[in-house]
């Protein structure tokens, strides 16, 4: 599942052309010129003749991080191309599209709901009805010593769960559609922290029983890492009349451990 971040963006604009190429700004933006081909080969229909454009792309989205940035990407071409030729594109297409493009997706496409996504095939296990509650969010860099590099998502191996973890998913699955539909923070919280947990065994976060004190200790709801990226975040209820005196103390506790690359957003409504 993905979590929404407001704090970084990424803009996209196609102008159609005659013939087939299509380019893209700055050229190394390939999986976002790849989305664009296909997104135009799927709106344009294949009597209209060939059809091509230029794709001009621009953000702030930080890369290797687990921000999604190859995804925010990716959609803000398919978009951009829906738009210019003002073609219905429903999401679970656009998720297709996505696959093919980046091999691996987030599930961003999916703006009025929360859904549980197969991110390597581009298909929805199951939706959840809602959006998730929102929260505030104390973004960190979770290897200090990285200092904002990140690491090579794309040299990651796909994580291989065993019979338990497998088995422990189910459980988290049925809480984790308890918690959208109730709009409960704290039992969504506490799913995050059970997924971060396992994800231990595959992409482990330096310190991470001290991160899970300071969640506790400061009274946010859960953790949440980046499962390709090394990025993580506590979760804050953002209705409590508090949260503004958790997020500070979290903050102050996090320093103190020698994590001060940090941000903060709400996920919104």
């Amino acid at each position: 599942m993905t979590l929404p971040c407001t704090i970084h963006t990424t803009r996209a604009t196609f102008t159609p052309a005659p013939g087939a190429a299509v380019t893209v700004s700055p050229e190394w933006r390939s999986k976002a010129r790849r989305a664009a081909e296909l997104a135009v080969r799927t709106v344009v229909p294949a009597d209209a003749g060939p059809v091509g454009g230029h794709l001009e792309l621009a953000g702030d989205v930080p890369l290797c991080r687990g921000f999604g940035s190859s995804t925010s990407d990716v959609l803000a071409a398919v978009w951009a191309v829906k738009d210019a030729f003002r073609a219905p594109l429903p999401p679970r297409e656009v998720a297709r599209l996505a696959v093919r493009a980046e091999t691996a997706s987030d599930s961003l496409m999916f703006e009025d709901s929360t859904v549980l996504f197969a991110q390597r095939e581009g298909t929805v296990i199951e939706d959840f009805g809602y959006r998730m509650p929102p929260l505030r969010v104390l973004g960190f860099g979770s290897r200090p010593s990285n200092r904002g590099k990140g690491v090579d998502t794309l040299a990651l191996p796909p994580a291989r769960y065993d019979a338990a973890e497998i088995d422990r998913f189910t459980e988290l699955r049925r809480r984790l559609r308890e918690a959208i539909q109730t709009k409960d923070c704290a039992l969504l919280g506490a799913v995050a922290t059970a997924s971060a947990e396992i994800n231990q065994r595959h992409l482990p976060v330096p310190g991470f029983d001290r991160i899970r004190d300071i969640a506790r200790t400061s009274g946010a709801v859960g953790v949440q890492v980046a499962h390709s990226g090394d990025i993580a975040g506590l979760l804050f209820d953002r209705d409590d009349p508090q949260a503004d005196a958790h997020v500070a103390a979290a903050s102050e506790l996090l320093r103190g451990s020698g994590i001060d690359e940090q941000w903060n957003y709400t996920t919104g409504d």
